[in-house]
């Protein structure tokens, strides 16, 4: 992974000690609220419903174990003793004091971490493929492109305040593991007759208009790349709306405008920047690749494994193939039954980072479905990280079944939430707590969002859920259909919305219907709905609820 240059440290070190004096003045009384938020947005400092919280950057989701250790401290010395792993790969701690803030910074660059650019109109944390660098199938790992696009955007003049928050992600092959084309960028690293570059997305997002994203260039050479992201990001400065926040993303700038003459003006902006902006240094390029060298994996033949019950299970929903025939992609679940999704405990946290330094070459991954990933574990170590991870209460098997639910903190916590997803997706959890059950329903992805802004991700949910406020009641919408892979679609809104009481019955009933509607047990739900179509589940939700008010 990518370490800091002298020039990092200092100007991480340099943005802490400007931000210290910013919350000293704010505690004494010579900074309002209103002139205060600007300045710790720029440093990741929200405040919420009961306190602030500070978002942590993990670029690309990449982080090793003195890093996760550092974070346990963090969570145990100024925190509640844990943190919540968020959609854009990044951390959360939901209790710092605000005097605390500037010691928690430096503890952060102790470890050459950070919170810049994690809020505010600028572009965010750059995501991308929770397994790259591991899995089979890649062009190039993402992650060298991602650390690129990292180091350009931090801090630009230009693309400091933009009409609104922008957001990149990145993937290295075919198969689309960030929700690439729900992104204001969306990058593909591609081969076209010998050479690297990039497939380009533009104007995907959520929210409350939520957009699937268009090519815009099929075909980016990698030399080019800096240029063009320059002319995509001046188009949209210059061209996008300040006028109304809720229409200020890229993506309505793409529907108002139309693709094509969108794409007009951002070939002009390139042909420009291209004249101006010299390629990036092959110095430069060659420095952030020595950061991403594979690592030296053990050549060890892997042993035929005696596995009990419990590891079988963990092994055939948690463990992916590897680019490597004798090591394994092995996904933590931070989704155990009643638990929060995203939440981990310090304790867990370096369990977590002990497992990295012993058994995957001292790298971890957060994913954008709030999961943790060791990348790079010998097949014949398994068992042991399996042991370790049920000892730390972090071994449930069921990455990708219906109980490893996305949800964002909702109103238990967010000032801007509407409806809770927390206890949704506990309540969920635990009335499908058998394992087996799980597995019998099969791939099923629910994704809960507590409000519009769609933080949870509920439109390209198999399953989404919105949590809305009807005249002070809570009441959560039903969404069926997504996909946030490669095959993006979004989610048809079934109808009516379901109480806070009705909704988990809700869920249920739709699941009874999927069993009785699918054709063999290799069918899973998403490919069920999208051969018989969205009537059957409505008639399972609506029919049977109005017959039992009857």
């Amino acid at each position: 992974m990518y370490k800091y240059t002298e020039f990092d440290s200092a100007f991480v070190r340099a943005r802490i000690a400007e931000f210290r004096s910013q919350v000293e003045r704010r505690i004494e009384g010579g900074l309002t609220e209103d002139e205060f938020k600007p300045l710790r947005l720029m440093n990741g400092l929200y405040l919420q419903l009961h306190a602030y919280m500070l978002r942590v950057a993990i670029p690309y989701g990449t982080l090793n174990s003195a890093q996760m250790r550092q974070l346990a401290m963090i969570a145990e010395r100024w925190d509640k003793g844990y943190g919540h792993f968020t959609t854009r790969q990044n951390i959360q701690f939901n209790w710092p004091k605000l005097a605390d803030v500037p010691d928690i910074l430096e503890a952060l660059a102790d470890v050459e971490m950070h919170a810049i650019q994690t809020s505010g109109n600028c572009i965010r944390n750059v995501t991308a493929d929770h397994f790259a660098g591991a899995v089979a199938g890649e062009v190039e790992d993402p992650r060298l492109t991602a650390e690129l696009i990292r180091q350009w955007s931090t801090d630009h003049p230009e693309f400091a305040y933009l009409p609104r928050k922008f957001k990149v992600a990145v993937i290295g092959s075919d198969a689309d593991r960030a929700v690439l084309r729900f992104h204001d960028i969306g990058l593909q690293v591609v081969r076209e007759g010998g050479e690297i570059g990039y497939r380009v997305v533009i104007g995907g997002g959520l929210g409350r208009t939520p957009m699937i994203g268009k090519v815009v260039r099929e075909f980016l050479p990698k030399r080019d790349l800096l240029a063009y992201l320059e002319a995509i990001l001046r188009t949209y400065n210059m061209s996008g709306r300040r006028d109304n926040k809720y229409k200020a993303r890229i993506k309505i700038l793409v529907h108002e405008t139309g693709l094509e003459v969108l794409k007009d003006r951002i070939e002009a902006h390139f042909e420009a920047q291209k004249r101006v902006l010299p390629d990036v240094n092959p110095a430069v390029r060659a420095r952030i690749a020595e950061g991403f060298v594979a690592p030296a994996l053990s050549e060890r033949p892997a042993a035929a494994l005696s596995m009990s019950p419990a590891l079988r299970a963990f092994v055939d929903t948690n463990v992916t193939a590897h680019r490597d025939a004798n090591h394994v992609i092995v996904t933590v679940s931070t989704k155990g039954i009643g638990t929060t999704p995203g939440d981990v405990s310090a304790a867990q946290m370096r369990v977590l980072a002990d497992l990295a330094e012993r058994y995957s070459h001292d790298e971890l991954r957060i994913s954008h479905e709030q999961n943790v990933i060791l990348p790079h574990v010998h097949r014949d170590d398994l068992p042991a990280v399996h042991a370790a991870l049920l000892a730390a209460d972090l071994a449930t098997a069921n990455i990708g079944l219906i109980s490893d639910i996305i949800a964002c903190p909702g109103m238990d916590y967010c000032a801007l939430a509407t409806a809770r997803s927390i206890p949704i997706a506990q309540q969920i959890g635990e009335a499908f707590a058998d394992l087996d059950a799980q597995h019998d329903i099969g791939p099923l992805k629910i994704k809960i969002s507590g409000c519009i802004n769609a933080c949870g991700h509920h439109h390209v949910g198999h399953i989404g859920i919105l949590g809305l406020d009807r005249a002070g009641v809570e009441n959560y919408q039903l969404t069926l259909g997504g996909d946030g892979t490669q095959e993006a679609t979004l989610g048809t809104r079934t109808g009516p919305g379901f109480s806070y009481s009705e909704i988990v019955p809700a869920v249920e009933r739709l699941i009874e219907a999927y069993l009785d509607l699918r054709q063999s047990r290799e069918e899973s739900f998403l490919d069920a709905y999208r051969r018989v179509g969205i009537a059957p589940f409505k008639a399972a939700l609506y029919e049977d609820r109005d017959a039992k008010a009857a």
